[in-house]
C-alpha cells in the first residue's frame, strides 16, 4: 500500500492505513528519536505518540504534501522536548549500551570480515558517545541533516527557526564532533 492510499484510509477511519504508515516509517522514526534522546524507551514512546496523533489529526494533514517530512518533524520536535527534560547525560552502560549495540547490528546489514565488523562497532560506539555530548538541538541538527537527509531549508521549516540558526547548530555540532572524535584520525 502506498502512502496516499494509507492516508486516504485513515481519513475514513480505517486503521489499516495507520498500520501501513507504521510499517513504512516506524524504524526510521525510532532511530531518529533515539539518536536525539539517547533513550530507547523514550524514543519508542515519542514515535508511538506521534503515530497516534497523526491518526487523530489526519484531517489537518494536507494530502498534496508528502507524509514523511510532516511526521518526522513531529517526531524530532517531540524528541527534542524529551531530551531537554532529561537534563542529564545518558550513560551507555548497562541496558542503554545493549540497546545501542542492537541498533548498530540492525543497521549493519552487509556481511563483513570479523575484524572489520569489530572496528565498525567500536567506531559506532565512539560516534554515539560523541553525539551524547552534544546539546539536544545540535543532536537534532545532526540527525535531521545526516540521518534523515533534510536540507537546511527543510530543517529550518521543521524546527520553526531561521536557516542561519540551523546552520549555526550544524556548524557547532560538527566542530564539537571534530574535537570529540579527533583521536580517531
Amino acid at each position: 500500500m502506498d502512502e496516499a492510499i494509507a492516508i486516504a484510509q485513515i481519513k475514513v477511519g480505517n486503521v489499516a492505513g495507520l498500520r501501513a504508515l507504521v510499517e513504512m516509517y516506524q524504524a526510521e522514526a525510532v532511530q531518529a528519536a533515539y539518536l536525539i534522546t539517547g533513550d530507547r524507551a523514550a524514543a519508542e514512546d515519542v514515535v508511538q505518540t506521534a503515530f497516534l496523533r497523526a491518526f487523530e489529526r489526519i484531517d489537518r494533514f494536507e494530502s498534496s504534501r508528502p507524509f514523511r517530512p510532516w511526521f518526522l518533524r513531529v517526531v524530532v520536535n517531540d524528541a527534542l522536548k524529551v531530551a531537554a527534560r532529561q537534563k542529564r547525560h545518558i550513560s551507555l552502560e548497562g541496558e542503554q549500551h545493549a540497546e545501542y549495540q542492537a541498533l548498530v547490528q540492525r543497521l549493519d546489514t552487509t556481511r563483513r570480515e570479523p575484524e572489520e565488523a569489530i572496528q565498525r562497532k567500536e567506531l559506532a560506539e565512539k560516534v554515539r558517545q560523541a553525539l551524547d555530548r552534544l546539546s539536544p538541538r545540535q543532536r537534532a541538527a545532526v540527525v535531521m541533516h545526516y540521518f534523515l537527509g533534510l536540507s537546511t531549508a527543510e530543517m529550518a521549516d521543521q524546527l520553526k527557526c531561521a536557516s542561519g540558526t540551523v546552520r549555526w547548530h550544524l556548524s557547532a555540532a560538527r566542530e564539537r564532533l571534530r574535537i570529540l572524535l579527533a583521536s580517531l584520525r
